[in-house]
């Protein structure tokens, strides 16, 4: 299937966009999806393509369930979800408040798995799918500081590993990206210092997406681990 419907939730994000930019050029319908209306907006503006633009919040079960009966009334079927929103608290573990603990699970964690489970639900009619979560590298490897986040990713690998158990019956396909810091705005709400010239760009990691959903019919990419030469985890 050469053109496909491909659902980007944190489509205004800087993997979001850059991936909605390199799909828009190559012909596929796209949905995209964020909190904020208006610059959800400026980016179909942007793209100067047709898509359907769904202001949606993750954390609500209901709105994700609203999203996908927009998504199959405007164009039918979904073929491709891929997850790139998320939020990021670095602090000592002494310091991680429950309000950061519940900010991150709901949105990493729940948001995630409220999407890949009403999105299966559409591509199980067709029996065919991809859903490609983006991860991160701290939902394969621990880091000081991020204690929080890594939990919240962490359950994201858990719980894609058995949907993709579940769901390949069915013709879904399921991917994990970890990526190891990509330079986006991610990075603007997080009080770490980190030195954004050395990670890998939102290109990298939008081609990279981009590769793995026009892989063969038969062929699964399960992980795909970039990470910049500055910065390696084994």
């Amino acid at each position: 299937m050469s053109e496909k419907v491909v659902l980007i939730v944190g489509a205004t994000g800087g993997i979001g966009a850059t991936l909605a930019r390199k799909l828009a050029v190559n012909g596929h319908k796209l949905v995209l999806v964020a909190r904020n209306a208006d610059n959800l907006s400026n980016l179909a503006s942007e793209l100067g393509c047709p898509c359907l633009i769904v202001p949606t919040d993750i954390t609500n079960p209901t709105q994700v369930e609203t999203l996908m009966e927009k998504i199959v009334s405007h164009y039918g079927r979904l073929d491709v979800l891929v997850n790139a929103a998320g939020a990021g608290v670095m602090k000592q573990y002494n310091k991680i408040t429950p309000e950061d603990l519940d900010k991150m699970l709901d949105l990493n964690l729940k948001g995630s798995f409220y999407t890949c489970q009403a999105a299966a639900n559409v591509m199980k009619e067709n029996k065919y799918g991809h859903i490609c979560n983006v991860v991160g590298i701290l939902g394969k490897h621990s880091m000081a500081m991020a204690a929080a986040y890594c939990a919240s990713k962490y359950g994201v690998v858990g719980f894609s590993k058995c949907l993709a158990d579940e769901l390949k019956r069915y013709g879904i396909k399921m991917t994990l990206f970890y990526f190891g810091g990509v330079d986006t705005p991610f990075w603007d709400q997080v009080s770490l210092k980190v030195d954004r010239t050395k990670m890998l760009t939102a290109q990298t990691a939008a081609d990279a997406i981009y590769f793995a959903m026009n892989a063969e019919p038969q062929a699964v990419p399960m992980e795909i681990n970039i990470q910049p030469d500055s910065h390696l985890f084994f």
